[in-house]
């Protein structure tokens, strides 16, 4: 026996509730605010949820109204299947969280000072477990209620989704801490991209059923039936599984635990200063971590042609955001079954941008990383403009592939090709735009003025980050929403890409015309003999 277990021995057993009383005391047991302080924030807080509950409620009064113009059978069909697709990406998402945080989670402190000790970590983390059960439980309630009233679906069935949402999301967070018992994700990760594949299937169902290919009918109604089975599952793994991951906590690993928790303090810090782009940053170097190493590969070709080269390298080592941009053709599709053919160069174009951004790594790096886009041979608009090459090719071919759902083909409001040709095109300059935009956006300058606001003082370019990607997609389709001519969309999409490009090389000339400065002020120096460190010799001559 060491010395410290015999210490601990006379010592007496650790009491985990204590203790965990105790670091509550230290961190929140101190009165910081005033009473005032306090009901002000607590105002703020239920105006913005009023706020907030009014404008989807206003959302969904307008989705009903909508969707209240689909009569046909197929689109009916497709609304009774919306929601299971929907469910379906929520349940593949929160394995994806689980897996990717842990889902019980504990800072570094706390793993350094409290499981190396003589404690009992089931004591410890049962109650983050039944957090993250009752987190998930809620949060996939509501996102399955939200669907489904967004579709047009009665109340009894926005009940039978929110109760499959939640149930399930929670039921795969039990499961997923009792994998993280013993360290094993390769179960979960399976799980996931079967859960994917459904969700993937069933809007190409729903596509197919709105074109008339196959009929939907008794598939729409056993849809409200999985979606009971799902809340049963769930409901099943909440008990089975959370039991089992109880049992398990004792044994998970510190190294396990810690990580997730690391991982959510950087996204917390990022996501407080609204940096969505930084918060990319963080997960791509946590799955790098995770990934260890990766075979080098030679480079192709020379000039800017090697930057393109390499993008399409990327192509070939990790094909996944092309398997996800590829997926994505199917969602103008579905939008056109549900008869939302106006709302369908917004949206599709929001979904291209999301899968856009995992191809402009090296625009990302080339524009936050000066030193290195000096070290290239070429003009710095050059080179951003070789980085931009294959996520331009790839937003074409999307557009291409999605042409049959602007002409009507899958459902929905037919045109003629023109104006199909003019919508797909548009929508896929408009994503890629909105990703250009996304990607290469500066952070906030926080040495300029603060502008006060209701909920404290922030940087005005703090206030439009969450803009950024959005208002191109706004001013490029915008025209389109409102019937007039594709072409002014054109226009306007070539006039933000001069702007975007012009913005690039701005930023380098600014960067160019002050070397070129400062090196012309130490030649003036050098030559007057008061450079920074020298000083003119004065001689004292005799009289």
């Amino acid at each position: 026996m060491s010395v410290s277990d015999q210490r601990f021995g006379e010592l007496g057993v650790v009491d985990e509730k204590q203790l965990k009383l105790l670091m509550k005391d230290w961190r929140k047991g101190r009165a910081d605010r005033s009473i005032w302080q306090v009901l002000s924030d607590g105002y703020v807080m239920v105006f913005s949820i009023v706020l907030i509950g009014a404008m989807i409620v206003s959302s969904i009064i307008q989705a009903q109204d909508v969707v209240a113009a689909c009569t046909s059978e197929g689109c009916i069909a497709a609304r009774g299947l919306l929601p299971w697709a929907a469910v379906a990406a929520v349940l593949a998402a929160t394995l994806i969280l689980s897996r990717m945080f842990g889902p019980i989670v504990a800072s570094a402190a706390e793993g350094f000072w409290l499981m190396d000790g003589p404690t009992d970590r089931r004591k410890l983390l049962a109650g983050r477990l039944v957090a993250a059960i009752s987190l998930a439980l809620v949060g996939g309630a509501l996102l399955g209620a939200l669907i489904a009233a967004l579709t047009g679906s009665p109340l009894a069935n926005i009940g039978i989704w929110a109760l499959a949402g939640g149930l399930g999301a929670a039921g795969l967070v039990a499961f997923a801490a009792a994998e993280q018992g013993l360290d094993r994700t390769w179960i979960v990760t399976a799980i996931q991209w079967v859960i994917g594949a459904v969700a993937i299937g069933t809007l190409v169902a729903l596509v197919g059923g709105a074109a008339g290919w196959f009929a939907l009918g008794a598939l729409a109604t056993l849809a409200v039936e999985l979606a009971f089975i799902v809340a049963g599952g769930g409901l099943l793994l909440i008990i089975v599984a959370g039991l089992i991951a109880y049992r398990r906590l004792r044994g998970v690993r510190r190294q396990r635990v810690t990580s997730g928790g690391s991982l959510l303090s950087g996204l917390q810090g990022a996501a407080f200063a609204l940096e969505f782009a930084l918060i990319r940053d963080i997960l791509v170097e946590s799955k790098s971590k995770q990934r260890g190493h990766v075979r080098p590969t030679r480079g192709v070709s020379s000039g800017t042609k090697a930057l393109i080269m390499r993008d399409v390298q990327r192509l070939w080592r990790q094909p996944l955001p092309l398997l996800t941009l590829a997926a994505t053709v199917v969602v103008p599709y579905a939008i056109q079954a549900l008869g939302l053919a106006a709302l369908n160069p917004p949206i599709s174009a929001l979904v291209l941008m999301t899968a856009l951004i995992p191809f402009m790594n090296s625009l990302r790096v080339l524009t936050r990383t000066k030193g290195l886009q000096r070290c290239f041979p070429f003009d710095p608009g050059q080179i951003k403009q070789a980085t931009m090459v294959v996520p331009a090719v790839l937003a074409l071919l999307w557009s291409a592939a999605a042409l049959p759902a602007f002409l009507g083909l899958a459902g929905g409001v037919s045109a003629s090709l023109t104006d199909a040709a003019s919508s797909a095109l548009v929508t896929g300059v408009a994503g890629f735009l909105a990703a250009v935009r996304w990607i290469s956006a500066k952070p906030a300058d926080y040495s300029g003025p603060i502008v006060a606001t209701g909920v404290g003082a922030m940087p005005p370019g703090l206030m439009f980050s969450l803009l950024r990607g959005f208002d191109m997609v706004a001013l490029v389709t915008l025209p389109i929403v409102f019937g007039w001519s594709p072409w002014i969309s054109l226009v306007i999409a070539a006039i933000a890409f001069a702007i975007l490009r012009s913005g690039l090389d701005k930023e380098s000339m600014m960067e160019q015309q002050e070397e070129q400065k400062r090196l012309l002020d130490e030649e003036k120096a050098r030559r007057n003999g008061t450079a920074q460190g020298k000083q003119k010799i004065q001689v004292q001559r005799k009289r």
